[in-house]
């Protein structure tokens, strides 16, 4: 069995680098946070070591041979379960995924402290920033001027149609590329979800300004690509 010291460093630098990945996430105010990264490293962690070490007093009994691999491989399944917690849908966006990535990644971190692969989990630690912090801007940049924009229209369809909608944006000189009426909250309101050819974020206002004075609509919200949220974020 382990020092009841390396039991503790192990423990404290796990919550420590996976805290440090979720002080990202609780930043941009993610679904999962500080303290939720911090536990699924930290928990991680505990259980590598148990699985590991745990059983060692049972070793050399009649027909029991010990696997220390077993507790972690239920670990990277397991972990799944959280991640999806993470992910909200509405319609056909989604958002959550880079949290649930971070959550699965924390996970991994745990585990390779809990079986005293120090270095390996540091070096993944910074590479995990690097991706949520460093490569943010770069994915905002790529968004602006080549991700095809998505809105929603909440209108009500005895005021108004699909039809005066796709009007509206070919007179704005804008090409609809795919249109999927999607249930309101409001029984007597329907969502139209309206993806445009054109890409970027210059087209996205331009459609919001076309539709917004429209009779029978209500709102028109943007839904653009959120490289800080993993998905999509409304506007």
């Amino acid at each position: 069995m382990l020092p009841w010291k390396e039991i503790a460093l192990r423990l404290a630098l796990a919550t420590l680098l996976a805290g440090l990945v979720g002080f990202d996430r609780e930043r941009n105010e993610s679904s999962a946070g500080l303290r939720t990264h911090a536990l699924v490293g930290m928990s991680s962690c505990l259980l590598m070591i148990a699985s590991a070490f745990g059983f060692a007093d049972i070793l050399g009994t009649p027909n029991v041979t010990l696997d220390p691999s077993r507790v972690a491989a239920q670990i990277v399944t397991g972990i799944g379960f959280l991640g999806a917690g993470t992910i909200m849908a509405r319609g056909s966006f989604v958002k959550g995924l880079t949290t649930a990535a971070s959550v699965w990644s924390v996970a991994a971190i745990g585990l390779a402290v809990g079986g005293g692969l120090y270095a390996a989990a540091i070096f993944a630690t910074v590479l995990a920033l690097a991706l949520l912090a460093l490569l943010r801007p770069v994915e905002r940049r790529m968004d602006r001027r080549w991700r095809r924009q998505t809105f929603i229209v909440r209108y009500n369809p005895r005021e108004g149609s699909l039809e005066s909608l796709v009007a509206a944006l070919k007179a704005a000189s804008l090409h609809p590329l795919r249109l999927a009426v999607v249930k309101d909250e409001d029984a007597t309101l329907q969502q139209a979800e309206i993806t445009l050819e054109e890409r970027g974020e210059g087209p996205l206002r331009t459609a919001l300004d076309a539709v917004a004075g429209l009779a029978g609509v209500h709102s028109a919200s943007g839904v653009r690509w959120a490289p800080g949220s993993g998905g999509s974020e409304w506007i």
